[in-house]
């Protein structure tokens, strides 16, 4: 069952390409279709698609798989519903959350106005990427995160680029949202910049994060933090990739008023992690109590939980 979904996921996917490419993306063997993580789409080349052996084109052979800038157009006018104007201030950053679940990713000559992106125009590529949640795959490690008196410990989720993050961290929200009968539901707020945990669509989070989570997209974390304490009266505010110090200045103020914090950041290894200056930062801000390695062999990836102290301070030095 879980095989069929990945490529019904797929499938779902290729229906939003222009008609010619569709077809090229159909016909792959399921085996691709149930391992793909984004079809790509560069003008004046193949369409390929991205698995975890790289990328492959959907037809090496056929010229009809040669992209054009005139599908991009198209595609673009059909994701938006033909209402580009509506989704502006999404494009402009370079992405889009698609009806379906779906986040494309847009490439081409940035338009500046004072300073700051107003317009992406002569598009050179797209990167059509298929979400796929993994619901109950928080379930190994999350009892983990709470101190033996039931207080939900704050959570730093560590992997390569593409191992798998925002996955679990969508699924810990969920979990955290909803409760069991060891752990009552939290309030979470969750601070999606660049709409890739909740895909939010017209308002609506497209993936599952619980009955009692608060959605703000496209906003910076630094910006978005300070807001949601303000206003939702959060437990739990949810965060994706800190990169910046503003980001734990924001985050050090939440822990400050008592708010748990679940984050990610990109390290493949906590060794990595201890040479990022911003996780110096952190742990002289003392905001994380746990870190959540995600390991993956060959595929089956598995999550490691350690308990930070005090004494973890050290490794800056």
């Amino acid at each position: 069952m879980e095989k069929r979904g990945k490529i019904y996921r797929y499938e779902q996917a290729s229906e939003l390409l222009p008609n010619r490419l569709r077809k090229l993306a159909l016909a792959l063997p399921d085996r691709q279709k149930e391992y793909a993580e984004e079809l790509r789409l560069r003008t004046a080349h193949p369409m390929t698609v991205l698995t975890p052996e790289g990328e492959l084109s959907v037809a090496p052979s056929n010229r009809d798989a040669i992209v054009t800038a005139e599908d991009l157009e198209q595609m673009l006018s059909a994701v938006t519903e033909y209402s580009r104007y509506a989704s502006m201030e999404s494009i402009r950053q370079g992405y889009l959350c698609v009806r379906g679940g779906f986040r494309l990713g847009i490439c081409g000559t940035l338009v500046m106005r004072d300073g700051l992106p107003y317009n992406i125009r002569e598009f050179s590529g797209f990167a059509l990427r298929i979400v796929r949640e993994k619901i109950g795959i928080a379930n190994e490690c999350v009892s983990r995160l709470f101190a033996p008196d039931g207080q939900f410990q704050s959570t730093l989720i560590l992997s390569e680029p593409g191992g798998g993050k925002t996955t679990l961290l969508r699924d810990l929200i969920r979990y955290l949202s909803l409760g069991d009968s060891e752990h009552g539901a939290k309030r979470v707020a969750v601070i999606d910049e660049r709409g890739e945990i909740s895909v939010s669509y017209q308002g609506h989070a497209q993936m599952e994060l619980g009955n009692h989570t608060d959605v703000l997209c496209d906003c910076p974390k630094a910006i978005g933090i300070p807001m949601v304490l303000r206003a939702m009266n959060p437990q739990i505010i949810a965060l994706d990739e800190i990169t910046a110090p503003e980001d734990i200045r924001a985050m050090c103020m939440a822990a400050n008023c008592g708010v748990g914090l679940l984050a990610t950041i990109h390290a493949g290894s906590e060794e990595e992690l201890l040479r990022k200056p911003l996780w110096r930062e952190m742990l002289a801000a003392d905001v994380f109590q746990r870190i959540v390695v995600i390991k993956n062999d060959h595929g089956a990836r598995s999550y490691e939980v350690r308990e930070l102290k005090c004494c973890d301070c050290s490794a800056e030095e």
